[in-house]
């Protein structure tokens, strides 16, 4: 391999992984706002809990526990929005070059917003794509691995969890 070709492709390499930095600092920038929001909103108790006990008295290890109890419930609710969910395809977007050198990546969040990145190699270049994610779905038209990394983490996302 030639130094350019080398070159060619660190630069590539070095482009996806800035804009994959953008896009990581934008999703934190929407989570801080998230869970401030989150932390406003009341949790309510399930319907089957037992009734509320009062309030604990302040400087008490209950007062502690309920304090730590909130605390966990805000940070929850900014874990459900930050970018956790990933899959990854990777393919030989032309022929005459094998290897799979090309590929796709789908990062979301539990509500299905976030990125999908692609990076496709040829022997002479290789060419980068971000496309946001809202809602498990693209305004931009999406190749058939774009759709196949994004349709995995649907797929995941439908599957009762067992925790």
């Amino acid at each position: 391999m030639s130094s350019t070709l080398a070159a060619g492709f660190g630069i590539a390499a070095l482009f996806v992984a800035v804009l994959a930095l953008v896009f990581a600092v934008q999703a934190l920038r929407g989570q801080s706002a998230a869970a401030k929001e989150a932390a406003k909103v009341p949790v309510t108790p399930p319907k089957a809990e037992l009734p509320p006990r009062p309030e604990p008295k302040p400087g008490t290890v209950g007062a502690q526990l309920h304090t730590l109890g909130e605390q966990l419930d805000a940070t929850q609710a900014a874990v459900r929005l930050s970018l956790q969910h990933l899959a990854i395809v990777r393919y030989d977007a032309f022929g005459d070059m094998g290897g799979r050198m090309s590929w796709s990546v789908a990062l979301l969040d539990d509500n299905g917003d976030g990125v999908v990145l692609t990076s496709i190699n040829s022997r002479n270049d290789a060419r980068s794509y971000a496309k946001e994610i809202k809602a498990f779905e693209s305004e931009a038209k999406l190749s058939p691995e774009e759709e196949e990394a994004l349709e995995t983490l649907r797929k995941q996302a439908a599957q009762p969890t067992d925790s």
